[in-house]
């Protein structure tokens, strides 16, 4: 009795070691039908729902999204994952992937489905769709598994974790992932809407698609295909509203450039002094010289240390090569001159020709305010001037 009333009938993610026996616990529970159903039900989720990658980092990623989770909230959730990623399986369903073991220390057992004899791997690729003007608007992929003499092998019901990468010119633009339950697999749907335009290198990706079995993991690559350019993914740049001013609170006032800013706290005596900030030493529009020189560089990830502007997000936003920092090949500075300077704050106008990527030059007169932080002046606002 005190055995069974250590079992436990949740998942217990606070590591791999209880992840596992929490799960092993709630297995045994189950009829032995049920207990195939749950563990396709953890493989669907391990391999499609989260972002992960490798297997160290996808269960810790499964960890967190059933953590505190029974098996009927698992089962429902497998349920939602494969319908929004349009996989023929359901909780319902009988059996239909194989053996699943989502620790990966099992090894093929005599009827385990996904334990497929093939030598190699081939690929087919087929233009689809049509844009109006007789163009494709997507690639079908179609991978099999052959042997010896490239003929297809034939099997059923197995759960073969199929992924598909796409690159241009060495960087990866995407992955996919789907379950490859037979050789009649249909394969992926490349839609050219989706491959970001501004990472394609002469209209041609490369693609890599890996099937893995049981024993082994089959691996291909075709270079250099066609896409359809017009149909590439381009973002919508974002509308900036020129006479807003992201106003940090230690950008000083233009019309009063000696004043210090200070914060009110309404629990503060009179007796109470405000520590002084630590001088800079440099001249602030020494920063500003520096983030667009690196700017103009593409040393993105130096321009983006030398500010402090919550208005520019991550670093990824930032350095968006579409809609951030990283779309400009070159900046012309005109001029740059110290409009105001305090010990804590200052602003810097600077007027500079931007080229993007396409060849387009823009003229543009911005004023920068800065902060001190830890006695080094870093941007917190940015401000283009009609």
């Amino acid at each position: 009795m005190l055995f069974t009333a250590c079992k436990k009938d949740h998942v217990d993610a606070t590591n791999t070691k209880t992840l596992q026996s929490s799960i092993n616990d709630m297995t045994a529970s189950l009829s032995t039908i049920k207990q195939i159903k749950f563990n396709e039900a953890l493989y669907i989720l391990k391999t499609f729902g989260v972002e992960a990658d490798g297997d160290v980092a996808e269960l810790k990623a499964l960890g967190q999204l059933i953590n505190g989770k029974k098996v009927p909230e698992i089962m429902t959730l497998a349920d939602q994952v494969a319908q929004k990623n349009g996989i023929e399986w359901a909780s319902t369903s009988p059996p239909s992937l194989g053996e699943m073991n989502i620790f990966g220390d099992e090894k093929a057992k005599e009827t385990d489905a996904n334990d497929v004899k093939a030598n190699s791997l081939s690929i087919i690729t087929r233009p689809t769709g049509d844009d109006g003007a007789g163009a494709p608007t997507a690639l079908q992929i179609i991978p099999r598994l052959v042997d010896n003499a490239g003929n297809p092998v034939s099997f059923t019901g197995a759960g073969l974790e199929a992924t598909l990468e796409v690159f241009s010119n060495g960087v990866k633009l995407s992955t996919a992932k789907n379950l490859m339950q037979d050789n009649n697999f249909k394969g992926f749907n490349l839609k050219f809407s989706s491959i970001p335009a501004a990472k394609v290198v002469d209209n041609k990706i490369d693609i890599t698609v890996s099937i893995k079995t049981t024993a082994k993991t089959f691996k291909m690559t075709k270079i250099g295909l066609d896409v359809n350019p017009d149909l590439l993914k381009v973002p919508v740049a974002p509308k900036v509203d020129s006479t807003a001013v992201n106003q940090d609170p230690a950008v000083i006032d233009p019309n009063n450039p000696t004043a210090t800013p200070t914060a009110t706290d309404p629990n503060a005596t009179s007796a109470t002094t405000p520590a002084a900030p630590k001088q800079p030493v440099a001249d602030p529009k020494t920063t500003v010289t520096g983030f667009l020189n690196n700017v103009s560089s593409q040393n993105l990830k130096a321009a983006y240390n030398s500010a402090s502007n919550p208005s520019w997000g991550s670093y990824e936003s930032f350095s968006n090569p579409t809609s951030g920092f990283g779309s400009i090949k070159n900046v012309s500075v005109k001029n740059i001159s110290t409009n105001a300077s305090n010990a804590s704050s200052a602003s810097v106008n600077a007027t500079y020709d931007v080229t993007d990527k396409s060849g387009k030059t823009t003229s543009l007169k911005v004023t920068f305010g800065l902060k001190s932080v830890n006695g080094e002046w870093k941007i917190s606002s940015y401000k283009i001037n009609p």
